[in-house]
């Protein structure tokens, strides 16, 4: 059904196919910059980066001839290099992996298929991006609070989470400063209306004014 573009050539490869697959590849690979940008926080380099890596998976794939077991292992090593020192995010991996699947199928000819996947792949960003579905609990919290050695960290807080939080699981202690103080992380749900400044406050008056932190799951902060 998905025929390649490149079945046709006599010998080698014929111009003709390689300059239709590589302007197929530009033009999703600006598609798919363009649904990043809208949908993220992103940079001008990263941009220009997912546009033009369609295109060159493409030339990679034409040069070892279509073997898909070898482009996908040289492939593999050169994505590690964008998140070689930083931890990516997590659509921005997504990008990355979506402009390397639309480069090998345009490197293989199928340029109907790349066009099709391209547009399947938009819709359901865009829709997962711009509604609440498989949105998170907005009230789920990561709290961590540094206490001095000598507080009862069992009992402490329990009044201030039974006032401002539905849920409370203290999930890791650990000492810190030569043993002097404990840092506790705990994950909770807040209850719908309070005031985080009211609920830190109160923390901070029994924890001797020492460091609160209060994050989002997926923000890895330390204190």
């Amino acid at each position: 059904m998905f025929n390649t573009i490149f079945d046709n050539a006599a010998s080698g490869l014929d111009i003709t196919s390689a300059l239709i697959s590589a302007g197929v590849a530009i033009m999703l690979g600006l598609v798919i910059a363009i649904t990043h940008m809208k949908t993220s926080q992103t940079t001008k380099g990263f941009l220009i980066t997912l546009t033009t890596l369609p295109l060159l998976v493409m030339a990679v794939m034409i040069m070892i001839n279509g073997n898909l077991g070898t482009s996908i292992a040289i492939l593999g090593a050169f994505s590690l290099i964008r998140f070689r020192s930083i931890q990516g995010k997590a659509k921005d991996l997504l990008s990355v992996f979506f402009a390397m699947a639309i480069g090998l199928a345009c490197g293989m000819g199928h340029i109907l298929f790349a066009t099709i996947i391209t547009a399947i792949a938009i819709v359901v960003i865009l829709f997962f991006s711009f509604t609440n579905f498989l949105e998170p609990n907005k009230n789920q919290r990561v709290l961590k609070i540094v206490i001095p050695e000598d507080l009862d960290y069992e009992d402490v807080f329990r009044d201030i989470f039974e006032k401002y939080t539905s849920k409370h699981n203290l999930v890791r202690m650990k000492t810190v400063n030569m043993g002097s103080l404990y840092k506790l992380t705990y994950d909770i749900t807040t209850k719908n209306g309070i005031k985080e400044k009211e609920f830190l406050d109160e923390i901070r008056t029994k924890n001797c004014n020492l460091k609160v932190l209060l994050s989002h799951p997926y923000q890895e902060e330390e204190i």
